[in-house]
């Protein structure tokens, strides 16, 4: 497909620098192609009432490691300074990251980390990628090197928070969700951030369930759609786990009449890749670059929890191949028109699909 099927314009003022307080304040418009008009305006704290008793929500339990670095490359006598953003971990010592700016580096080139009379961290690059991709081979390993960057990185903003404020002490917490467990992402599963306990509590007295899933958001998800046509773009692979009791457990839900509803795109994403074409939930743990366009048929998710995302990007061709590329058209229309907040730290909508799962 024409990838600029998926552009429309966005006032900067609809960009959310800062997430709502609480959480749980944030809007949500629903959205139901089947009905007229298709969709409604309501608050993230009415979610609860939307669902029915057994329902099961599948949320991304991944932690957002602060993976932007800065750091000076030394060659001989000469000094540059470099930010890195790590985004996927290759081994115990060696990481895949982005580096800006990247024409300053070459294979061999060593950038310390920390004060500059004595770095706490180095790396020594290994080789170079394309769109200023490089892998870095550091100078600790395993939980010594997980320390080190706890101790030395930034939160990860996404560009169009980064390029307007720095990330500060508030975002180590903003940026994070209460499902949070297991550490490997470069990139916050939006969605749960409009969680609280007592939005979680309200769920479960509602009869549905919760259950968690692990994939560790990529940077690769910052990067917009350059190419002209959907077949041309290449989707960074991202690592992720389904278990087996999570597996029964939707498996369960559904065979009782229960629906799945997906907390984000990653959760989607994830359940797509592990799905038979019956239905069926298996257990998985490997890597997935599955790339949904309009056209594609669900198998797995029933509902679609997510915030609002980029003009030309993956998450926006995947919304619309759930609901509808006109439907979601009118939908960030109307989001616009009635100042919703979008990305990362924006508000949500609730999405029921244009057709029936298969």
């Amino acid at each position: 497909m024409r990838v600029d099927l998926f552009d429309f314009d966005l006032p900067a003022e609809r960009i959310a620098l800062r997430p709502a307080a609480p959480r749980d304040a944030s809007r949500l418009l629903v959205v139901d192609p089947k009905a007229d008009p298709p969709f409604e305006d309501r608050m993230i704290r009415d979610l609860p009432g939307l669902l029915r008793t057994g329902d099961c929500l599948v949320v991304n339990d991944t932690k957002v490691i602060p993976a932007r670095l800065e750091g000076s490359r030394r060659r001989g006598d000469t000094r540059a300074k470099i930010e890195v953003l790590l985004h996927r971990r290759q081994s115990e010592d060696e990481w895949r990251a982005f580096a800006r700016p990247a024409k300053k580096l070459k294979k061999g080139d060593i950038i310390a980390f920390g004060p500059e009379e004595k770095p706490l961290l180095e790396a020594t690059v290994e080789g170079e990628h394309s769109a200023g991709e490089i892998n870095l081979l550091f100078s600790k390993s395993g939980a010594a090197l997980n320390r080190a960057i706890e101790d030395l990185g930034q939160m990860p903003l996404p560009p169009y928070i980064a390029g307007k404020r720095a990330a500060d002490q508030s975002d180590r917490d903003d940026y994070q969700t209460l499902f949070a467990r297991q550490a490997g992402a470069v990139a916050a599963p939006t969605a749960s951030l409009h969680f609280t306990q007592a939005l979680i509590d309200a769920i479960l007295a509602r009869g549905a369930t919760i259950v968690s899933v692990t994939l560790h958001v990529g940077a690769g998800t910052f990067l917009p759609v350059k190419a002209e046509d959907t077949k041309a773009h290449h989707m960074h692979p991202e690592w992720g786990d389904v278990s087996q009791a999570t597996a029964d457990a939707i498996n369960e839900a559904r065979a009782k009449g229960g629906r799945i509803v997906a907390v984000g795109t990653t959760p989607l994403r994830l359940l797509e890749t592990t799905t038979r074409d019956d239905g069926t939930i298996v257990p998985f743990s490997g890597e997935t670059s599955i790339f949904i366009t309009p056209g594609y048929r669900f198998k797995a998710v029933d509902l679609l929890l997510t915030n609002f995302h980029l003009p030309r990007s993956t998450l926006f061709m995947l919304v619309s191949a759930f609901s509808g590329l006109e439907t979601m058209q009118k939908t960030y229309r109307h989001a616009i028109a009635e100042n919703y907040r979008f990305y990362s730290y924006g508000d949500a909508c609730l999405l029921h699909p244009a057709e029936a799962r298969t």
